[in-house]
């Protein structure tokens, strides 16, 4: 495992790109998944993959084409790539589901428990030592997802921990990203990621198409909308967050390690209250804040042990 690990990391890294592609990157996907929880009563989920990577995909083959023909092929790593796609998909399943139940700060303080988790697959997978800080960092994080989430027996919600099972399914992308992918081009890692997006979406919606009328409400399961000028518009805006997420996390975690990126990563934490605050009029209170001090504290120290 270890020697695969050493044949993909002989590109040097390039620190600078890498960080600010990875602020700008979460920044363009907070403002997205904002506008995924504001409009998460008029659009079925499957739509959503469906209608925005259709815009996402000819702009991708159209930009490839003219300034980067050569990226425009079959991955060399088809299998992982595939896989790969299939987890970060899984990802946004999980934690746009989430969205409508829980307020964007919290839905982004539990989904970025992911430094933990990367820490914890980088021992299992790849054979990193995980350090006397590390186990502290796994600690300091599920006490701050305890203290954001305030569970209590009677009122747990179980929305709660979708975010977590997203952060799970991103820290397994992007180890695959940097071990098994590194060497594709960015821009074909998000061909991949958007087609699959559609496949996924047009299979799924077409079972959910067979259940009784009875069942078919909720953000999963309802009748796609109708698109005006306003619902195409919201799309177009969620095609440029998604190119731009899955391109930006791409590079970045190619160009540059986990440990580095993954701190810069966070920024995601203060844009989700910003828009929270502007867009929801979610204020945290203050156990949520320090749930929130914790994960970043924890998610610090795991990438750096």
């Amino acid at each position: 495992m270890s020697q695969t690990v050493t044949i993909n990391n002989t590109r040097s890294d390039n620190i600078p790109l890498a960080v600010g592609t990875i602020i700008f990157t979460v920044l363009a996907l907070s403002l997205g998944d904002a506008l995924i929880k504001l409009t998460s009563g008029n659009f079925v989920i499957w739509q959503i993959f469906v209608t925005r990577s259709a815009i996402a995909v000819p702009c991708l083959v159209v930009y490839m084409l003219i300034g980067a023909r050569a990226s425009l092929r079959f991955p060399a790593s088809l299998v992982w790539t595939i896989v790969r796609s299939l987890l970060l998909v899984s990802m946004w399943v999980s934690y746009y589901i989430s969205l409508p139940h829980l307020s964007l700060s919290t839905a982004a303080a539990a989904y970025y428990t992911l430094p933990i988790f990367i820490t914890l697959f980088s021992a299992a997978i790849v054979g990193d030592t995980v350090t006397r800080a590390g186990w502290i960092a796994v600690f300091l994080g599920f006490l701050g997802v305890i203290l954001i989430l305030k569970p209590k027996v009677d009122d747990f919600n179980w929305y709660a921990l979708l975010p977590i099972l997203a952060a799970i399914l991103y820290a397994l992308a992007m180890i695959l990203t940097r071990t098994k992918c590194r060497s594709e081009h960015p821009l074909l890692l998000s061909l991949a990621l958007n087609i699959s997006f559609v496949v996924v979406g047009v299979i799924t919606a077409a079972y959910i198409s067979t259940l009784p009328n009875e069942l078919r409400h909720g953000f999963l399961l309802a009748h796609w909308a109708t698109m005006g000028p306003s619902e195409w518009l919201s799309m177009t805006l969620l095609a440029v967050a998604i190119l731009t997420g899955s391109i930006g996390a791409a590079i970045a975690y190619q160009n540059g390690p986990s440990s580095v990126i993954g701190v810069f990563d966070f920024a995601y934490v203060g844009f989700a209250v910003l828009w929270g605050v502007l867009l929801f009029s979610e204020i945290p209170d203050l156990i949520s804040i320090s749930g929130m001090v914790l994960i970043v504290i924890a998610g610090v120290m795991s990438l750096r042990q």
